[in-house]
């Protein structure tokens, strides 16, 4: 049995994405996994209950695990999951960490720190999303090169459509609204080529500043060309990827972000910032177009590159496609995850494979 300690099922949000991907295939039920889930986006009471009736069913189920696979983010997350961890560190049972934090400054380079180095030390694998970030783990924290393994997040399985669908003429958002998600710059880019392209809209999905992001598409005088739509999922996440023309995510600092791999599995064009593991698989111009964060030219500028080019836009697509088919494969994540199962459990010293 593994325990796979992760957000609930209902949550929003990139882990939830993954592990709700890994849980759609057959090595799911075949290694006998089960869906610890530590935290829901709810109210202050429900988190904590959410939370100990988690804990209790993992404290129930750990004596018989051989595997104990914890997820785990920013520094709450961190200490949440450690309530996790020291259990089975004291009965010694195999854990894997899967870190998925987009910001070094704030997790282990942070005040947080030895919260990290405790975790990354004490545990028998580490997986995390990018090869640029098991560099900094290794060479800032000194954790050992053979116990990090590299795991890009999956594409999601999407079923081709039986309707021949016409892209609708809109930009596509998803993600929290925040300012280090740069929304903002897109809605000020997004201005600037509004007049030139009429028949074109922006459009937002995803909780956070809402209200603001309506408030600068008013003051920018194009409320009528930019949609604040919430967190979305499902059939209208469906329908929202299907019928986009451009996807454009102009972080500041990202990990590895879902919203990509969506915008990848249904073959979007992507206008993106070279930060956090994003440069270790996109180049500029040959599968994603590169924007400096905070450049509003430069997004806009994108922007226009993409409306205007239809052959550099169908480039853009057959690449995503292709990363969706090989790179980003969920059957092909998964079976490398499986040989980090396997590894962890033959190992007593850390000798793990890198993939």
């Amino acid at each position: 049995m593994i325990l796979v300690v992760a957000p609930g099922r209902k949550t929003r949000g990139g882990i939830t994405s993954v592990v709700k991907a890994y849980s759609s295939t057959a090595f799911w039920n075949q290694l006998n996994c089960k869906w610890i889930e530590s935290y829901i986006d709810r109210n202050k009471f429900y988190k904590i209950y959410f939370f100990l009736k988690g804990f209790l069913h993992y404290i129930i189920l750990l004596p018989f695990a051989s595997i104990v696979h914890i997820h785990l983010s920013e520094p709450i997350s961190a200490l949440r999951k450690t309530f996790f961890f020291i259990p089975a560190l004291l009965i010694k049972k195999k854990i894997i960490l899967h870190f998925h934090s987009f910001s070094p400054e704030i997790t282990y380079l942070g005040k947080y720190k030895r919260v990290y180095k405790f975790l990354f030390s004490k545990c028998d694998a580490l997986i995390v999303l990018s090869a640029s970030c098991k560099k900094n783990i290794i060479e800032l924290l000194h954790i050992d090169n053979m116990k990090i393994d590299v795991l890009y997040n999956p594409c999601p399985e999407i079923t081709p459509s039986t309707d021949t669908l016409i892209s609708s003429k809109y930009i596509l958002f998803i993600g929290i609204l925040t300012k280090r998600k740069g929304y903002h710059d897109l809605i000020n880019a997004f201005q600037k080529i509004s007049f030139i392209y009429p028949e074109w809209k922006l459009v937002l999905a995803g909780n956070g500043e809402i209200e603001e992001a309506k408030k600068l598409a008013h003051k920018l005088s194009i409320s009528d060309k930019v949609s604040c739509l919430d967190w979305i999922t499902d059939s209208e996440k469906d329908n929202v990827f299907r019928n986009a023309s451009i996807f454009c995510l102009p972080s500041y600092v990202e990990g590895f972000p879902m919203a990509i791999m969506d915008a990848i599995a249904y073959g979007l064009p992507v206008i993106t910032t070279p930060v956090g593991g994003i440069p270790d698989v996109f180049s500029n111009m040959k599968n994603a177009v590169f924007i400096e964060p905070g450049n509003i030219e430069e997004i806009s500028d994108a922007l226009l590159l993409l409306i205007k080019s239809e052959k550099l836009a169908e480039q853009l697509k057959t690449e995503s496609l292709y990363l969706k088919e090989n790179l980003f494969n969920l059957i092909k994540i998964t079976q490398k995850l499986n040989l980090i199962y396997s590894h962890c459990l033959k190992s007593k010293k850390h000798a793990y494979v890198t993939v």
